[in-house]
């Protein structure tokens, strides 16, 4: 099992598709490259939400996982996410991303049906049973309607496996009580807007979509605001909460990858039924990026 610390800014990957909703193996490298060498990112975050991952087929995500691992080498860390609906794929995937030398795996909380707390136990312990790996959970419960206490949260960290959390919520009360109550767990801010206060609640990094162009800014914020530089953050945030804001008004997937195209990246489409670009979400990610990089 890989020893690597697991600290620090990930971009959550986007992958690069091609009009037809193939993966471009190419342009996957090139953003993979990017957050290496632009964004100086700590690690990658694959698998996930960004990636467009729960849209894709066993074997589609195993080449994602594959190309990101031969691309990153051991230049960055590798968090693998591999979190299903379908157990028996989640345990192939932990199978084979830590085969691949992945420094960890994480799994979102199985979603849709209204799964009980110890069907949502016995997934994790299942997953990360079957290997010799860390598992960092994944909650975000905007998306998959799980919401977890504090206790339960101590349920699953009594496995010494289960090492962290990527928290995607909004939750600062919950995300304090954890801090304060599990020291020794790693936690992830997952919403790139609330960096800041999530820095000084004591976050051990973060874990986010827009860093896959905005990655260089996220470094500004994480880094003054554990030097207690409060005031100098919170300007940084403001910029780049100002970036997200007129992404998410363009569509989000779609404008970091339009971005990074302005960057010289060929970052692709999105899969369907996600939206084709229109001329006009293209025309304003080129004003986007004009006016923040």
């Amino acid at each position: 099992m890989s020893q690597r610390d697991l600290k620090g800014l990930f971009s959550a990957l986007l992958v690069s598709f091609d009009e037809q909703g193939n993966i471009n193996e190419k342009g996957l490298r090139q953003i993979i490259r990017y957050n290496i060498d632009v964004n100086h990112m700590d690690g990658l975050y694959v698998g996930g939400s960004t990636g467009e991952n729960f849209m894709l087929s066993t074997d589609e995500k195993k080449r994602i996982f594959e190309i990101a691992k031969d691309e990153a080498k051991d230049s960055l860390t590798l968090i693998a996410q591999v979190g299903s609906v379908n157990l028996k794929e989640s345990v192939e995937l932990a199978k084979f991303v830590t085969d691949l030398g992945y420094d960890a795996i994480s799994a979102v909380t199985p979603f849709y049906y209204k799964f009980t707390f110890d069907e949502i136990k016995n997934y994790y312990n299942t997953i990360i049973g079957a290997v010799d790996n860390r598992m960092i959970i994944y909650s975000i419960p905007f998306l998959t309607g799980v919401d977890m206490s504090l206790s339960q949260f101590g349920e699953l960290f009594s496995n010494p496996k289960i090492v962290g959390v990527k928290f995607t919520q909004a939750d600062f009360y919950l995300l304090e009580r954890i801090r304060k109550t599990f020291p020794d767990k790693l936690i992830y801010a997952g919403f790139d807007e609330m960096l800041l206060p999530a820095t000084v609640l004591g976050v051990d990094g973060a874990i986010g979509s827009t860093y896959n162009i905005n990655g260089r800014r996220g470094r500004q914020i994480f880094e003054l605001a554990k030097a207690q530089k409060i005031t100098e953050a919170l300007e940084v945030q403001h910029v780049t909460n100002d970036l997200i804001t007129d992404i998410l008004d363009n569509g989000l997937y779609g404008t970091i990858k339009l971005l990074l195209q302005e960057a010289g990246v060929d970052a692709g489409y999105c899969r369907e039924p996600m939206k084709k670009y229109t001329p006009e979400m293209v025309a304003r990610a080129k004003e986007i990026y004009k006016k923040y990089f």
